[in-house]
C-alpha cells in the first residue's frame, strides 16, 4: 500500500461551525418555496440539518423536488441556489467560529511539512472560501487546494456521490490509497469511502447526548477510526498509516 501523502478535510462543522448557520438560511428559502408552490409544510433549520445533513443546497432541493412533487424552474430553481449562497456568506461573515482545536491541529501539520492538504466540500466553492477567510485557515488552503462538488465540477452534485472526492485527487495528482478524509456527516463519509479514501469520522461538532449515536452512524458509513477532538487527530492518523 502507498504511503498516506494527503489530508482532505471536509469543511462544514468539521473545520468550521457553519452548519447551523447554513441551514437557518436554507429553511428560510426552503419555506419560501415550499409556500409559493401552495404547500402548507415548512421546516426549521434543525428539521433540514436532521433531514439532509451533508448534502449541499442544490442537492437537498433536489431532494425536497422530488418529496413534494415540486415544479421549479431550471433557471428559478439556479436563483435560489444563488440566493442561498449569499445569505450563507452574510452570515458566516458576521459570526462563523472554527471548530474547537481544528486550526491548532492543522497548524501542526503544515508545520510537519509532511502532508499535501485541501479542503473537499459538498459547499459552492464562494461559501468554503469565504469560511476560510473568516477564520483565518485561508493561508492554509489556498484557493486551487479547495474543491466544492457544487461549483468545482462540470456537472454540479453532492455528497455522497464520490465524484469530489475523486475530482480533488485527479487535480493533486494523488491517487485516492494515498488519502485521508476527515468528515462529520454519513453522507461526507460515504463520498469519501466510495472513492477509496481512508476516512476517520469526527463527532467533535455534535451535541453531547448526540455523538455516540453519530458514533454508530459514520462507523457503519465506513468511517474508521472515530475521533471526538482534533487533538486525537494524530493518533488516528498513526493508526490508519500502521494499517496502510
Amino acid at each position: 500500500m502507498p504511503p498516506i501523502t494527503t489530508l482532505l478535510f471536509d469543511c462544514d462543522n468539521t473545520l468550521v461551525l457553519s452548519e447551523t448557520l447554513a441551514f437557518e438560511a436554507c429553511a428560510e428559502l426552503a419555506n419560501e418555496i415550499l409556500e409559493s408552490q401552495g404547500i402548507s409544510d415548512r421546516y426549521t433549520g434543525h428539521a433540514l440539518f436532521t433531514e439532509f445533513v451533508g448534502q449541499n443546497f442544490r442537492g437537498m432541493m433536489s431532494s425536497l423536488q422530488k418529496k413534494y412533487s415540486l415544479d421549479l424552474p431550471p433557471s428559478t430553481f439556479d436563483k435560489y441556489v444563488t440566493r442561498e449562497e449569499d445569505q450563507v456568506i452574510g452570515k458566516i461573515k458576521e459570526s462563523l467560529q472554527p471548530c474547537v482545536g481544528a486550526d491548532a491541529e492543522v497548524a501542526r501539520l503544515v508545520a510537519s511539512g509532511r502532508f499535501e492538504m485541501a479542503v473537499v466540500s459538498s459547499s459552492a466553492g464562494r461559501r468554503v472560501e469565504a469560511s476560510m477567510d473568516k477564520v483565518g485557515m485561508d493561508k492554509y488552503f489556498p484557493r486551487n487546494r479547495i474543491f466544492s462538488a457544487a461549483t468545482s465540477l462540470e456537472k454540479p452534485t453532492s455528497k455522497p456521490d464520490p465524484a469530489i472526492y475523486l475530482h480533488a485527487c485527479k487535480v493533486m495528482g494523488k491517487q485516492p490509497g494515498e488519502c485521508v478524509a476527515v468528515e462529520d456527516s454519513k453522507n461526507g463519509t460515504l463520498s469519501a469511502v466510495r472513492a477509496g479514501i481512508y476516512t476517520v469520522g469526527y463527532v467533535g461538532s455534535y451535541e453531547p447526548e448526540q455523538q455516540d449515536e453519530m458514533k454508530r452512524v459514520l462507523k457503519e458509513a465506513g468511517a474508521d477510526p472515530i475521533m471526538v477532538d482534533w487533538s486525537e487527530f494524530g493518533a488516528c492518523l498513526e493508526r490508519i498509516e500502521k494499517a496502510a
